[in-house]
């Protein structure tokens, strides 16, 4: 078994969409990156690439080249999952948390499991995203974006 933990953070922008977890959440504000800048997948994706010890998000998509720019971060997930596999790993599980004053988002937890669940080609019961506020402190609490944290467990091909 080896455990990856994933970090990410985007600052709000207007004219963009609000993905969370390949969810398009009904929002004043979108989230300013270079792919769709969903910080919850972000997050995910360094946590699975940490735990095979294989760099980060950065390494593999860097935001200098033009071929990620808008992508789907689920994509790139899928993308992470399969370099995984191809290093003898599967996700067993993930726990990831959205850090977010607004919007908020229980109406959309079960939708991003699924779709993260999905990415990873694992069952739903093996994904938890949970969303919290910062009680008005910080970054997220003054409402200039969004962050999230994700951990997860791998374990070797055949093992699940």
């Amino acid at each position: 078994m080896r455990i990856g933990h994933g970090y990410d953070v985007h600052r709000f922008a207007e004219n963009r969409k609000l993905i969370l977890g390949g969810v398009e959440i009904e929002y004043t504000f979108g989230l300013l990156g270079h792919s769709d800048a969903d910080v919850l997948t972000h997050a995910v994706c360094d946590a699975l690439l940490g735990a095979a010890a294989l760099g980060d998000i950065g390494k593999h998509f860097p935001d200098t080249d033009a071929q990620f720019k808008g992508a789907n971060s689920i994509e790139l997930l899928k993308c992470v999952v399969a370099n995984l596999h191809e290093h003898g790993y599967a996700v067993h599980n993930i726990d990831a948390t959205v850090i977010a004053q607004k919007p908020k988002l229980a109406l959309h937890i079960s939708s991003m499991c699924k779709n993260i669940a999905d990415a990873c080609n694992t069952d739903i019961s093996n994904v938890n995203v949970k969303a919290t506020t910062e009680e008005g402190l910080g970054f997220t609490g003054e409402l200039l974006g969004i962050s999230a944290h994700a951990v997860a467990l791998i374990t070797e091909r055949g093992e699940n």
